[in-house]
């Protein structure tokens, strides 16, 4: 891996293509106004504020997650905190910034 693999940013469509195919939950972390105000469809709201409440919305800690936000920072750090507590599966897709289809309101 080279230091420019680690500033590169995730393809968020690569990453929505392979939540679809591994049938998991495509979980967007901002906070609760900012995903009323658009989201990408078939998103579930759970804020990186309250990321140690994961259990009761993802019980199963081998389903896939794949985690957005605006740019993707709140997503790494998600990320990060849910494989600290035990899920196996997750990963940042990046920010809904470079979501060009329509929003979810």
């Amino acid at each position: 891996m080279s230091l420019l693999d680690f500033f590169k940013q995730p393809d968020l469509y690569d990453g929505l293509e392979r939540c679809k195919a591994a049938g998991g939950v495509l979980l967007d972390v901002r906070e609760a106004d900012e995903f009323a105000a658009g989201r990408i469809p078939g998103s579930v709201n759970l804020p990186l504020s309250e990321i140690e409440t994961a259990e009761t919305l993802l019980p199963d800690h081998e389903t896939p997650i794949f985690a957005y936000c605006l740019v993707g920072s709140r997503s790494r750090r998600a990320a990060a905190r849910l494989r600290g507590m035990g899920y196996v599966n997750c990963e940042s897709i990046g920010g809904i910034r470079d979501y060009k289809d329509a929003l979810e309101k």
